[in-house]
C-alpha cells in the first residue's frame, strides 16, 4: 500500500483514527474524508491555499473554507486526544516512565514535563505587531505544553504573543489557575525559565548555574534526562509538520492557535498508533530564559527540590525496569 505520509504527514492507521474521531456525516460539500485530506495536505505543504487549489483542482476560496471548517472540527476533538491521565493506573505509568527517563527512583512522583515553544508567524500590521516579536527578534505565538513520559501532550495552552515570558504565560494558564493537576505529592518538571514552586502548581526546576556541589550537579543531570522529553515532543511535532513550524505561518494571527492545536492533536494520534518520525538533525531547541516574574501568592519549591536532591545522592541509580539477572 502506498505510504500516505509524504503527502499528508500521517500514516494510514493514524488517518483512520482521525476520521473515526471526527465522525462527520457531512451532507454538504465534498464529504468528510476528502475535506480532511485537503486540510492535511494544506498542513503538509506549508499552508499554501494556491498549491492545494491546484492539486485538488478547486477554487482557492473553497480550499480556504474547507481548511477553516476542518481545523475547527479537529480542535473540537481536543479533549478526547489531549487529556490528563484518566486513572490512578495511568498516572502511575506516567510516573514510572519519568523515573525511567531520569534513571532514578527519586523522580517517581514526576507527573509531566512542561515547556514553551515559539511558532513563527506573519505578524499583524500596525503597532500591535511589535508585541509578537520574541527575544530572538522574530514574530511568534507561544505554545505551552505538558507531556507525559512518551512525549504525548497531556495539556496545551496556546495564543500568547512571543514577547511574553514563559512564566507569565504559565500564570495565566488554566493549568496554573485551576490547580487540578498534578495530584498532591506529585510535581511537573520544568527548565530554568520557570520558577521552582510547591504551590499552587508544583514545579521542580534544575539548580541555577553555577551549580555548587556534586549533589546538585547529579540532580540536574537526572532532572535533564527526564525533562528533555518535552523538547523531543516538540521536535517530533516540528519534524512531522516542518512546513508549518520551520517557516513563518502565513495565516491570520487569530487562526494560528487553531492550526497549532490541530498539529498537537495530530501528534498525539500518531504517537498512539506508533507512527513516529525520527527527529531531524539540527533540530532547534528553545533556550531557557532566566526565571520570570514572581507571583505573590506562591510557595517556593526549593525545599522540595533540596529533598529530591538528597534522595538522588542517597539512593542508588537503578533503572525502574532493571533486569537483575
Amino acid at each position: 500500500m502506498e505510504d500516505t505520509r509524504p503527502d499528508f504527514r500521517l500514516s494510514r492507521e493514524a488517518l483512520r483514527v482521525l476520521l473515526d474521531l471526527l465522525r462527520s456525516d457531512r451532507r454538504h460539500g465534498w464529504g468528510s474524508t476528502i475535506e480532511t485530506l485537503i486540510f492535511l495536505f494544506w498542513l503538509a505543504c506549508g499552508t499554501s491555499y494556491r498549491v492545494v487549489s491546484r492539486a485538488f483542482d478547486m477554487p482557492r476560496s473553497t480550499v480556504h473554507r474547507i481548511v477553516h471548517r476542518v481545523a475547527e472540527e479537529v480542535v473540537a476533538i481536543r479533549r478526547q486526544v489531549i487529556h490528563l491521565p484518566n486513572t490512578p493506573e495511568d498516572l502511575e505509568a506516567v510516573c514510572r516512565g519519568f523515573a525511567g527517563l531520569a534513571r532514578h527512583r527519586a523522580f517517581l512522583k514526576a507527573a509531566g514535563a512542561i515547556d514553551g515553544c515559539h511558532v513563527r508567524i506573519k505578524p499583524p500590521s500596525g503597532p500591535d505587531g511589535q508585541c509578537y516579536r520574541n527575544r530572538k527578534l522574530f514574530p511568534s505565538i507561544i505554545l505551552q505544553a505538558v507531556c507525559d513520559h512518551q512525549g504525548r501532550f497531556i495539556d496545551t495552552y496556546v495564543g500568547w504573543p512571543g514577547s511574553v515570558h514563559d512564566a507569565r504565560v504559565l500564570r495565566h494558564s488554566p493549568l496554573f489557575r485551576r490547580s487540578v493537576y498534578p495530584p498532591q505529592g506529585h510535581f511537573i518538571l520544568a527548565d530554568g525559565g520557570y520558577p521552582c514552586l510547591q504551590h499552587p502548581l508544583p514545579l521542580i526546576t534544575p539548580y541555577k548555574r553555577p551549580v555548587r556541589g556534586v549533589g546538585a550537579q547529579r540532580f540536574n543531570l537526572h532532572h535533564s534526562r527526564a525533562r528533555s522529553i518535552i523538547e523531543r515532543a516538540f521536535g517530533m511535532m516540528k519534524t512531522r509538520f516542518r512546513s508549518i513550524f520551520l517557516k513563518a505561518l502565513e495565516v491570520h494571527h487569530t487562526f494560528v492557535p487553531h492550526v497549532i492545536t490541530a498539529c498537537a492533536i495530530l501528534h498525539n494520534i500518531c504517537l498512539g498508533v506508533g507512527d513516529i518520525m525520527a527527529l531531524e538533525d539540527g533540530h532547534e531547541e528553545d533556550d531557557a530564559e532566566d526565571e520570570g516574574e514572581h507571583g505573590l501568592e506562591t510557595v517556593s519549591g526549593a525545599p522540595w527540590r533540596d529533598q529530591l536532591s538528597a534522595e538522588v545522592s542517597a539512593l542508588e541509580e537503578v533503572p525502574i525496569d532493571h533486569d537483575y539477572l
